[in-house]
């Protein structure tokens, strides 16, 4: 009769009739636990036709990498049987504990999973599983690429949002393709060009590119580009958190320009970019003291808020007309720092006057920058493309990551 500590972790293993815990080992000096299963059965399921097929023979032992006991480094030690199948081909049978060609257990890449998710960062999940910073990082690829298989095939995006992250020194970037609906990244590219933007829809979409109603996006050439040829039924709204920078920076420069003539001026930046209901008190004194003197800046500062009034405009005609009335009123102000901005609108009308009118708009895209930066930062950069692209679908694609019997 088996001992006791056996049949201890047969129950913990939840192991079936046909596999059993043979033996326990410990390694005091390095910590570590060995916990030995064997096959008992005659016949094994074969992984690829699921047939019950006589067993050949055994494969060499391995070990799979589990979850730690009292915080000794654990793992399962198996010889795993070996079945021929009807063509005569031997095939080594698949453990109930783990997937095919892994060196850990299904438990103990759950886990990892887990922990990642609440350090945002390998090196530290590595310290924290007591395992090497190799193993962390494989088992978030092959969870991203789970996931992404798991993703619904009839799934069909009616809204979209593209955004640029950069990635490297030296203008290197990734594109960002993500949903705001749902305010989630559905897969990002590397670079802007319109070539891998225009890739990257195709592949994301594949043949429902017909279903996708808008596109928020900034007036980056190689994306409209991309659109236009991919999605030319699709209605592109510039997003309005990148209209108002180009006026918040249109304004900045203004500043820049009138301070060297009025030393009040100074220290004023935050002042003149904050919501006016935001401002404190000694920030409030020096508003109106700005404003009462009438410069130049006060006039950008004006002009933003009237363009802001416009934003939820009821139909695409009504704001055309205030737009055209606004870009009048900017123009005879004689500033060459607004006009330029306002005839670079004028170049992208209809994405702008979409984007007066739609509820849709790169918030959310930006919101997921800020969080992508996030995970940049914790991580200290990303050296290869790949392991970026993964960490950003990791942690806000949204994917089903965990193994499948432990869903």
């Amino acid at each position: 009769m088996r001992e006791f500590t056996e049949q201890f972790f047969d129950l913990l293993l939840d192991l079936d009739d046909n596999w059993r815990v043979s033996g326990v080992r410990s390694d005091y000096k390095n910590r570590e636990v060995f916990i030995d299963i064997e096959h008992t059965g005659k016949q094994a399921e074969c992984p690829k036709t699921f047939d019950l097929c006589v067993v050949y023979d055994h494969a060499p032992e391995r070990k799979w990498r589990h979850l730690d006991i009292l915080d000794y480094k654990t793992y399962l030690v198996c010889r795993l049987p070996r079945i021929k199948n009807q063509q005569e081909k031997v095939i080594t049978v698949k453990p109930p504990w783990g997937s095919k060609g892994v060196s850990f257990s299904y438990q103990f890449e759950e886990k990892v999973i887990d922990v990642l998710q609440a350090t945002k960062n390998q090196t530290k999940t590595a310290e924290l599983m007591n395992c090497s910073f190799n193993m962390v990082n494989r088992i978030m690829h092959n969870s991203v690429e789970r996931g992404m298989e798991r993703r619904p095939k009839e799934l069909e995006f009616t809204n979209l949002s593209i955004d640029e992250k950069s990635f490297k020194r030296n203008h290197h970037y990734v594109t960002v393709l993500s949903s705001p609906l749902s305010g989630v990244v559905v897969d990002v590219c590397e670079h802007r060009t319109k070539e891998a933007c225009s890739k990257l829809l195709k592949d994301t979409l594949k043949d429902k590119t017909d279903k996708v109603q808008t596109v928020s996006v900034d007036m980056w050439k190689a994306y409209q580009q991309s659109i236009s040829d991919v999605l030319p039924n699709a209605r592109v709204v510039h997003d309005r958190f990148h209209l108002v920078k180009y006026l918040n920076d249109a304004m900045d420069k203004v500043r820049r320009r009138e301070v060297k003539e009025h030393e009040e001026l100074k220290n004023s930046r935050f002042v003149l970019l904050k919501n006016k209901a935001n401002l404190t008190d000694k920030q409030q004194i020096i508003f109106e003291h700005i404003q009462a003197a009438n410069y130049q800046v006060s006039k950008v500062w004006k002009a933003r808020e009237d363009f802001k009034d416009i934003f939820s405009s009821p139909s695409l005609e009504e704001a055309l007309g205030l737009f055209v009335k606004w870009g009048a009123s900017v123009l005879r102000t004689n500033i060459k720092e607004l006009i330029k901005v306002v005839n670079m609108f004028n170049n992208h009308l209809k994405g702008v006057i979409n984007a007066l009118t739609s509820s849709f708009s790169n918030a959310m895209a930006e919101r997921l920058n800020g969080k992508i930066q996030e995970i940049k930062t914790v991580a200290k950069g990303y050296r290869t493309f790949k392991n970026f692209r993964n960490a950003i679908l990791f942690f806000h694609g949204g994917l089903q990551l965990k193994p499948l019997n432990l869903q």
